[in-house]
């Protein structure tokens, strides 16, 4: 699909509408991907995400992107993998779907997501990898105009992302 690429590195240099930020429930920043944006942004996105509260998994909010080069940021919150039985495929489609939403109504051309939920949430990486193919593929065939990146830090999802869509 023309819409949708794949590139290894760092989701807070990438220049898009928005990028995704894989958020805890707190949105108040952590490790990994979500440390990361919260360092890249500056402080005012703390200030700003302090607003919400505390949020559930599956949620998703809109902030502005601050230093980024992104003129927003979308904290998706995904599920934490507890064997499979818990609702996580379902809660981390709701992750990227409601992404998509804010996506839709905010007028945004383009997004980029991380591979929410796969560092210390512990979800199985390919099969977080096809529920967020499949989500983005479901919606790009209504909104076949909007541009899907999904940054893959590692070489591990990166390989997976590949080969899933190709």
């Amino acid at each position: 699909m023309n819409n949708i690429e794949i590139i290894k590195g760092d989701i807070t240099n990438i220049l898009v509408d928005a990028i995704v930020n894989a958020a805890n429930t707190s949105l108040l920043g952590g490790g990994g991907v979500d440390g990361a944006i919260h360092k890249a942004a500056g402080t005012e996105l703390l200030k700003e995400c302090k607003k919400f509260g505390h949020r559930n998994p599956g949620d998703a909010v809109i902030t502005l992107g601050y230093n980024l080069p992104a003129k927003y940021i979308i904290h998706a919150i995904g599920p934490i993998w507890r064997s499979g039985n818990n609702d996580e495929v379902k809660i981390l489609r709701n992750a990227y779907q409601n992404s998509l939403n804010l996506m839709i109504e905010n007028n945004l051309e383009s997004i980029a997501f991380p591979n929410i939920s796969t560092g210390i949430y512990k979800f199985p990486k390919e099969k977080a990898a096809e529920i967020a193919i499949e989500t983005i593929k479901e919606f790009l065939e209504k909104y076949n105009d909007k541009k899907i990146i999904f940054v893959c830090f590692d070489n591990e999802n990166y390989k997976i992302y590949l080969n899933l869509l190709n």
